[in-house]
């Protein structure tokens, strides 16, 4: 399984918006259960996409501004972003096949 990097309101627009491929950001938090059952599915999809899409986490209690700025209200949500637009959302815990099933075709 591969590591996962933070982005943060600072850097979100160089490291998501701009970026060159698709990025996957899982916005999540150190207390939330679902989170902590989907963080090992992101990390598998990291991998596995190694090179082909950007998969960072965003701290949802640290970054109040991006989630307001994208209408997230509950998490863990996953969003796919290709050529600075947010092609893709999953809110929820969801099983890997699931996830792969809505974020393959903008892959």
């Amino acid at each position: 399984m591969a590591e996962v990097t933070y982005v943060n309101e600072q850097d979100f627009n160089s490291e998501v918006i701009e970026s060159s491929i698709p990025v996957m950001v899982d916005f999540t938090a150190v207390w939330c259960g679902p989170c902590k059952m989907v963080d090992p599915i992101v990390k598998q999809l990291a991998g596995e996409w190694e090179g082909k899409v950007k998969v960072l986490k965003c701290d949802a209690d640290q970054n109040p501004n991006i989630l307001m700025q994208y209408g997230i209200m509950g998490i863990p949500t996953l969003m796919l972003f290709k050529d600075g637009k947010m092609v893709e959302r999953v809110t929820g815990y969801q099983p890997k096949d699931k996830l792969l099933g809505k974020m393959s075709p903008h892959i």
